[in-house]
């Protein structure tokens, strides 16, 4: 069997749907990582993209809603991306420990497989 870094459709929809609970249920985090330039307040911002990721994630469970969900999972892994760059840079700067660095870094390719996995679900639906 081979080990593939493009998620399923199952596990695509879990991503989206733990992480979109995590907004609401911690938000802190997120708001911290919001680019200044992002219009409203970063706690809109993550609740707006917390619902989204919600929707999108019981989207792609349903036969009827999978393929606009995966073009839309598509577009938030790139809408969001930013904030991950800014999560990056803001641990660059306090210095944080190289384990932490690892991790911010480690997240800005992993966009990629995202990305290819949900324009794959929308090609297949």
């Amino acid at each position: 069997m081979a080990i593939t870094l493009i998620p399923s459709r199952k596990v695509l929809s879990g991503i989206l749907i733990g992480a979109g609970a995590l907004h609401f249920l911690k938000p802190e985090p997120f708001d911290s990582i919001v680019p200044s330039w992002v219009p409203g307040t970063p706690r809109q911002a993550t609740l707006v993209s917390g619902l989204a990721e919600l929707l999108i994630g019981a989207g792609l469970m349903n036969p009827k809603s999978r393929k606009a969900a995966a073009y839309s999972a598509a577009a938030l892994f790139a809408a969001v991306f930013p904030a991950n760059v800014e999560m990056a840079r803001q641990w660059q700067a306090e210095k944080r420990e190289p384990l932490y660095l690892a991790i911010a870094y480690g997240r800005l390719p992993l966009q990629i497989p995202l990305i290819q996995s949900a324009l794959r679900i929308a090609k297949e639906s």
